[in-house]
């Protein structure tokens, strides 16, 4: 597994589509009448894909698996802000629903790269180009 830049990773790609779908849950519904809510939430989903770029441009495993246990975390928070945003009536079941698998699948990728970073043999694979 070689990759040369962080837009290579299917995990970024996915927490891309996150933000992404976010975004356009934010303008579609009362979310973007809660200036908070709107804030965090759209912060959080950013937040995945950021900690993942960053994470990658430092160069080592070790510091992937870190920033990539913040994008993860990310993804729960997101998760978390579709609950406060279904209490709130501003979002349907099945608005829910679909951002939320989103972020479950973001959050699985992560820990997926994790645990392969994790057991990772320096001297056999190169993750890096």
């Amino acid at each position: 597994m070689n990759y040369k830049n962080f837009e290579e990773l299917p995990c970024w790609q996915k927490a891309r589509e996150l933000c992404k779908v976010v975004f356009k849950l934010i303008n579609a519904s009362k979310i973007k009448e809660d200036f908070s809510l709107r804030d965090q939430i759209l912060r959080a989903s950013g937040s995945v894909m950021d900690n993942i770029a960053e994470g990658f441009d430092d160069g080592s495993t070790r510091e992937i698996r870190r920033f990539l246990g913040y994008a993860q975390r990310s993804c729960g928070e997101v998760q978390s802000q579709l609950y406060r945003a279904l209490d709130c009536q501003y979002i349907n079941e099945n608005q829910f629903s679909d951002v939320y698998q989103l972020a479950s699948e973001c959050r699985k990728q992560n820990k997926g790269l994790r645990k392969y970073l994790r057991n990772y043999d320096k001297e056999c694979n190169k993750f890096y180009e």
